[in-house]
């Protein structure tokens, strides 16, 4: 196996941060993202994240409306014929 050159505080030689800046993308990374990527059948319905968006909330509400579905009677109670 070939034997990496490494500087004394143990970074690889060919990792050059001497330009770096701190924090550069930090106020960015606060915000947050959320990105989703769309098969294209998805996309070709929905091409813009607003349509994306809009369909979304309706079948949100539509699902925060449903009906509770009726609770089922327990394995126990179930007889079963053979």
């Amino acid at each position: 196996m070939k034997q990496v050159k490494r500087t004394s505080d143990g970074m690889r030689t060919e990792y050059d941060f001497s330009n770096a800046v701190r924090g550069k993308y930090f106020e960015r990374f606060k915000q947050g993202t959320n990105i989703v990527k769309l098969d294209p059948d998805v996309f070709e319905v929905f091409p813009t994240s607003d349509e994306v968006n809009s369909a979304l909330r309706l079948l949100a509400s539509v699902a925060r409306k449903r009906v509770p579905v009726a609770k089922r009677a327990s394995r126990s109670k179930v007889r079963r014929s053979k």
